[in-house]
């Protein structure tokens, strides 16, 4: 116990350096023009520009436009993504028609489907909120539905032998089984939403932290961009943190 304690220290203590080593490394480059300072920016300016975003309130609005759709967009994605892997187990026919389909759409660049859906949903917060949802769906179908058939048959044997209906071995061993699955998914769909919703509101958004960034190259301000992108890995890490605390408390109930 002490012995994984101690890695763990290590372990965060090592991240934290690299971190460090590189803001320091970054910051001196762009100071003695070993970069050049208009093109990759430095920290010092940028965290002045996210100091006075902050004061302004601008940054606030920005950054709970686009945590909402990608909330949105990232569960929409794993819950109708694991309704169709637990539909896909239900019916083995309905998985072998579909199968060869979830394969072809998962190889298709979500991204070039994004004027598509600007076009049928609108330039809305809808549209955006849907190419969050897009980029996650079916691989998460296609990944909690193989962690479905992959549950150890003998558990299901076992409910078999007591006349359990199918609904009873689902919900009392297919899915038990497949939370750890279920929760890396999550962690997978984190990412996933955050390009998503970064690419629709590079489309369509006036609000948000992709219009912020297209903005900046817009106007030659990469001080903006820098901003943006240092403020979209704070909140995706703040969404992992917490899909790893759920993960905690979820995983005691798995078989």
């Amino acid at each position: 116990m002490l012995a994984k304690k101690k890695e763990k220290r290590f372990v965060r203590f090592t991240q934290v350096s690299i971190i460090v080593l590189v803001i320091v490394a970054w910051e001196l480059a762009s100071r003695f023009a070993l970069i050049d300072p208009l093109l990759f920016s430095m920290p010092s300016r940028i965290v002045t520009l996210l100091y006075e975003h902050i004061i302004a309130g601008t940054l606030w609005l920005h950054a709970s436009v686009t945590m909402f759709e990608t909330i949105l967009g990232f569960l929409l994605g794993t819950v109708i993504g694991t309704l169709l892997a637990a539909l896909l187990w239900w019916s083995k026919i309905l998985s072998k028609i579909l199968d060869p389909f979830l394969v072809i759409m998962n190889s298709m660049p979500k991204v070039a489907i994004g004027p598509i859906l600007i076009v049928g949903i609108g330039p809305n917060m809808g549209s955006i909120i849907a190419m969050g949802m897009l980029v996650s769906v079916i691989i998460t179908t296609m990944v909690v539905h193989t962690a479905f058939k992959e549950v150890d048959q003998n558990y299901i044997k076992v409910l078999q032998t007591f006349s359990a209906s199918k609904r009873q071995i689902f919900t009392n061993v297919i899915y038990p089984a497949s939370i750890p699955v279920i929760i890396s998914t999550l962690k997978m769909n984190v990412g996933l939403a955050w390009v998503g919703v970064i690419v629709g509101e590079f489309l369509v958004s006036k609000q948000g932290l992709g219009y912020l960034i297209i903005y900046g190259f817009q106007v030659f301000n990469f001080n903006l961009v820098f901003m943006s992108l240092l403020v979209i890995a704070i909140l995706a890490t703040l969404m992992y943190l917490f899909v790893e605390y759920i993960e905690k408390k979820l995983t005691k109930y798995s078989i």
